[in-house]
C-alpha cells in the first residue's frame, strides 16, 4: 500500500493533546497499514509558545515536556517561546489543523483564530473546541467549503462518543422527530454518586474534580451550559436549526437534592440531566434541565462515567448510542478518527 504522508499541528497540548499524541506514537504502524497515512507533527503550540520543525516533533518528547511541567517553547532546538497559536499556524506548512485549545465561549479565541487562518490556507481542521463551532458554525462552515477542505468536530459532543457522526451520517434521509442526551459526564457523575452512594452535592463535586471530569471553577458543567454549548453544535451540524446559546433554555443541577432524588427513587426513576431538541413549529425547541426518567428509558441506566445520545426519527426508528468514558482518551481518539475519516472518505 501507498503511503501518504499527512502533516500537523496541533494547538492545544493539554490531556486531551497530549493523548493524542501518545495515539500518533502509539497508532504509528496501524495508520502506515491499515490506511496507508503516516502522520508527521511539525508544529505544537500551548501557552509558552511553540515548537516548529518541517521535518517533524517527537510526540513522545513533547509528552515529557509537558509532564515534567514545561511548555512546548523548550523543546531542544526547535522551540520558539512567545510564539502565539496563529503566527505557528501561519508558518507551519502543514495539511491538518488540530485544535485541542480551551474552550472560549466569550470570543473564541485563540481556537477560533486558528482555525478560520487555517481553513484560509487551505487546510482542514479538526477540532474538539466548542467556543468557535457554538460562536461561528455557520461562518467556518463556508469558509471550509469554499477552500474545499474539511471541518470534523465530533470529539466536541461528548467526547468519544459518535453523535454527530450518527446523526449527520447515519441517519441521512430521515426526519430527526427529537433527539435527548446526557452530553455532560460531570453532571451525571455527581447525580449518579448523590443517588446510588449517598454522597452529599459538595462531595460528588470534589471527587469529580479529584478524578479529572470537573474544573477548578465546574460552573460551565453543573449549571448546565457544557451541555446547552453541545446542543447547540447539535442542532446546527446534525438537525439543520440554526441557534445559539440564547435559544437554550437552561436549568443546572445545584438544586437538586438528596430530598429530591430520594423522591425519584421511590416511584422508581431516576434524575438526570437531560439536552433536548423537539421538533416544534418547523424548527426545534431546546432545552437543558433536571428530567425524572423512568427506570426504562435508556438514558436512565446510565452509570457514573457514561454520557449517550438518543436519536428518535421518522423512518430509522429509535438509536441510542452510549459510551464510557472514564478519561479523556476516547475524546482524542475522536480526533484521530475525523483525520482518518478525511484521508479515507
Amino acid at each position: 500500500m501507498a503511503v501518504e504522508q499527512i502533516k500537523l499541528v496541533l494547538i492545544g497540548v493539554g490531556n486531551i493533546g497530549r493523548r493524542f499524541l501518545e495515539l500518533l506514537a502509539r497508532k504509528e504502524d496501524t495508520l502506515r497499514a491499515r490506511y496507508g497515512l503516516e502522520l508527521v507533527l511539525v508544529g505544537a503550540a500551548d501557552t509558552s509558545g511553540a515548537a516548529l520543525a518541517v521535518e517533524g516533533l517527537d510526540p513522545l518528547q513533547v509528552i515529557h515536556l509537558k509532564q515534567d511541567g514545561q511548555g512546548v517553547a523548550v523543546y531542544p532546538l526547535l522551540g520558539r517561546p512567545g510564539m502565539g497559536a496563529v503566527e505557528l499556524v501561519q508558518q507551519a506548512q502543514a495539511d491538518v489543523l488540530l485544535e485541542a485549545s480551551p474552550t472560549n465561549l466569550r470570543d473564541g479565541q485563540p481556537g477560533l483564530g486558528c482555525m478560520e487562518e487555517a481553513l484560509r490556507r487551505g487546510m482542514h481542521v479538526v477540532t474538539v473546541n466548542k467556543g468557535p463551532l457554538v460562536l461561528a458554525y455557520s461562518r467556518l462552515v463556508r469558509l471550509a467549503a469554499e477552500k474545499g477542505v474539511r471541518l470534523a468536530f465530533s470529539g466536541a459532543v461528548a467526547g468519544g462518543l459518535p453523535t454527530v457522526n450518527i446523526g449527520q451520517r447515519d441517519l441521512a434521509g430521515a426526519e430527526i422527530l427529537w433527539l435527548e442526551g446526557i452530553l455532560n459526564l460531570t453532571t451525571n457523575y455527581i447525580l449518579t454518586q448523590m443517588a446510588e452512594k449517598g454522597k452529599p452535592y459538595a462531595e460528588a463535586l470534589a471527587e469529580a474534580q479529584a478524578a479529572g471530569h470537573a474544573e477548578a471553577d465546574p460552573s460551565l458543567d453543573v449549571e448546565g451550559w457544557d451541555a446547552a454549548n453541545k446542543l447547540v453544535i447539535l442542532a446546527q451540524s446534525v438537525l439543520g436549526h440554526a441557534a445559539s446559546l440564547e435559544d437554550v433554555k437552561v436549568e443546572g443541577i445545584t438544586g437538586i437534592g438528596p430530598e429530591e432524588l430520594k423522591q425519584a427513587a421511590a416511584s422508581g426513576r431516576v434524575i438526570k440531566l437531560i439536552a433536548k431538541a423537539e421538533r416544534e413549529d418547523g424548527g426545534y425547541h431546546l432545552s437543558v434541565r433536571p428530567t425524572w426518567l423512568d427506570s426504562s428509558h435508556p438514558l436512565a441506566r446510565l452509570t457514573a462515567h457514561q454520557m449517550g445520545i438518543v436519536y428518535h426519527t421518522d423512518i430509522n426508528g429509535t438509536i441510542t448510542a452510549t459510551i464510557v468514558e472514564e478519561d479523556p482518551m476516547p475524546t482524542a481518539a475522536a480526533m484521530l478518527r475525523d483525520l482518518i475519516n478525511i484521508y479515507e472518505e
